[in-house]
């Protein structure tokens, strides 16, 4: 094979198994859709959105892929464990991970409900922690995968006007879990590396541009150098980049998508 042959498969992955956890919606679905358009099945973990997960399985499988939905809680030890089962029943193998589920509640510090800084952490720390274990088991024995995943620019910023301390700590511990588990696991061929979004055009932050405008046109959009915040199909190059052979000589980064903002 030429080199220009090979050049063009460099992102394939075809017959690859993926799981995308919280791939109901926003960026989840984008990497599903992105992965699964790149030639991998991909399995869609929610924990509440099941008919939203199907209707993105019926798309992938529509596709030609094969995609199925699980119904999971990736902050509950015993789900995560049956959720990686049937992967396994379903497939044998797992190749790719990405750890995309997450959740966020806004909140003062000196009033912010210990529950709430520790259900942040379920989800956000504890969660990726969880999977990534139970999955790397299997891709230990295999010798082989890539783990992506989802962490923020809120991991090195401290986001404002609105307050989410706790997010931000989140976001941290996840990118040094990143990079701890790429230490651990090199010498098993399995990668690890995360993606550090900044602010990305989703549903909640529609939300938020319905309430405050102000804060999404004036604080985030112009905090940005490019002057505007992100789509989630510009996630997914970097998505399909860490799940490839093409990034077989890249672990424990975390790769900043931002538009510049936080180079200022």
């Amino acid at each position: 094979m030429s080199d220009i042959a090979k050049y063009r498969k460099i992102f394939d992955l075809t017959g690859k198994k993926a799981i995308v956890t919280g791939g109901s919606r926003g960026i989840g679905k984008a990497l599903a859709e992105g992965l699964a358009a790149h030639g991998a099945d991909v399995a869609i973990v929610v924990k509440n959105t099941v008919e939203r997960g199907e209707a993105v399985a019926r798309d992938i499988r529509d596709s030609g892929r094969d995609a199925f939905v699980i119904k999971a809680d990736v902050a509950n030890e015993a789900d995560v464990k049956r959720m990686v089962a049937e992967v396994m029943g379903r497939w044998g193998r797992i190749d790719i991970l990405v750890n995309n589920a997450g959740i966020i509640f806004p909140g003062n510090i000196e009033s912010y409900p210990l529950q709430d800084f520790r259900n942040t952490m379920s989800v956000n720390l504890d969660g990726v922690f969880l999977v990534s274990r139970e999955v790397g088991q299997h891709m230990i024995r295999q010798k082989s995968g890539s783990i992506i995943t989802i962490g923020s620019m809120s991991g090195y910023i401290i986001n404002w006007p609105f307050r989410h301390t706790a997010y931000n700590v989140s976001k941290a511990g996840v990118h040094q879990l990143t990079k701890g588990m790429a230490v651990e696991w090199a010498e098993h061929g399995i990668r690890v590396n995360a993606i550090a979004p900044g602010y990305i055009r989703t549903e909640l932050t529609d939300e938020v541009m319905k309430e405050h405008p102000d804060v999404v046109n004036n604080e985030w959009a112009k905090a940005a150098v490019q002057n505007r915040i992100g789509t989630v199909d510009e996630l997914v190059g970097a998505t399909v980049y860490l799940a490839s052979d093409s990034a077989s000589f890249t672990t424990g980064e975390v790769i900043v998508i931002d538009g510049g903002l936080t180079l200022r």
